[in-house]
């Protein structure tokens, strides 16, 4: 699977307006009609970088996949359950 990050051409630090600018560029240059794949493409890369969430999940999941399985037998409770960002602080301390 390929980084939605590479697919809208936006770096890891993107901001909401970044990447909506970015994916409404994406979409003028690659039209359903003249590129149904391509189009494709940017709007799963729009769907999970619009999403707070899913683009956390998937920035940790893309760091290193198994990493969130094995945080929560080794991180403490208060950590655990701190929310999708704990996640981040945890693979930023690696």
């Amino acid at each position: 699977m390929m980084d939605p990050r590479e697919v809208l051409g936006i770096p890891a630090n993107a901001t909401e307006e970044q990447i909506r600018a970015a994916y409404l560029a994406k979409v003028k240059e690659h039209s359903p009609e003249r590129s149904p794949e391509e189009f494709e493409k940017v709007r799963d890369a729009y769907e999970i970088l619009r999403d707070p969430r899913r683009r956390a999940r998937h920035l940790v999941l893309s760091a290193n996949p198994t990493a969130p399985f094995v945080s929560l037998l080794t991180e403490t409770k208060e950590r655990r359950f701190a929310g999708p960002d704990s996640w981040l602080e945890v693979l930023k301390a690696k």
